[in-house]
């Protein structure tokens, strides 16, 4: 059976790049691209989609209404991305969402919604089978060598930090190591925050530069040695053998789905 696949934030550098991946999947058929700025916009009129004649609607709810997807693959903006989350789940439609910024609160609502109109959903904080290995591995260390901290470094345009993926590496690890960072108490910020943020005692460093897509490091620390675990997504197709994974997951999942972890073979 063909999925069919909405796409939102469509006119994004991801988007565009989910757009082409899901236009080439022979089981996926896509139905519909939203964009908040693609009224009058067609998606051949754009370079390297030219072969897709597909118009861009601005309205999440009346596309969905309109085209019947069984699945919309949401990359937006923290921002709108709960609303987006509320209107395809009212719809009947399975959300695989790529956008960050979603707080263990989010989660609350979001398997609320689920369970209310009996549609799963699928959410990655990163959907990069790399990134994930990452965290698997740093869960490992951490059973070890409890001392950590997160750098994690992306391009100029993202909004949320620190990131989604920094968040749950941080939240995986303090599942597992034997005990916490205590602060120093003579410890002096001369700026404020330069030691980052603190989840839970692990500190997270969030940098926001031109050149970056998606990069994180992990750094432990122990008597005479430290260990580093990194992962760098230098171009987004990176993302896309998840993002069809999870699209082609969620048709045969219940409830919410939290993390690639959990659909791969580890």
């Amino acid at each position: 059976m063909t999925i069919r696949v909405a796409i939102n934030g469509a006119l994004g550098k991801m988007g565009k790049t989910v757009v082409s991946a899901v236009h080439a999947d022979p089981e996926l058929e896509l139905v519909a691209a939203i964009d908040l700025h693609g009224n009058n916009i067609n998606l051949s009129s754009l370079s390297g989609l030219e072969e897709i004649d597909l118009p861009v609607n601005s309205d999440l709810a009346a596309a969905l209404k309109q085209t019947k997807p069984d699945v919309v693959i949401d990359f937006t903006s923290p921002f709108t991305v709960m609303q987006n989350i509320e209107t395809a789940l009212l719809h009947k439609v399975r959300p695989v969402v790529g956008t960050t910024g979603i707080t263990e609160a989010d989660l609350t609502k979001i398997t609320a919604w689920s369970e209310q109109y009996q549609t799963p959903a699928f959410i990655a904080p990163n959907f990069a089978i790399g990134a994930v290995l990452m965290m698997l591995f740093s869960v490992q260390a951490a059973k070890f060598l409890p001392h950590v901290e997160i750098i994690e470094l992306h391009h100029d345009q993202k909004l949320d930090a620190p990131s989604g993926t920094a968040l749950k590496t941080a939240e995986m690890i303090n599942k597992v190591r034997q005990k916490k960072q205590a602060a120093k108490e003579a410890e002096l910020e001369k700026v404020p925050h330069v030691r980052g943020g603190s989840v839970e005692g692990i500190h997270i460093h969030s940098v926001r530069l031109p050149g970056y897509v998606a990069h994180q490091e992990v750094i432990f620390g122990g008597i005479g040695q430290t260990l580093s675990i990194r992962h760098d997504s230098m171009d987004r197709t990176s993302f896309i053998p998840g993002v069809l994974m999870s699209v082609k997951a969620v048709m045969k999942q219940e409830g919410v789905i939290y993390g690639l972890e959990n659909i791969l073979s580890l």
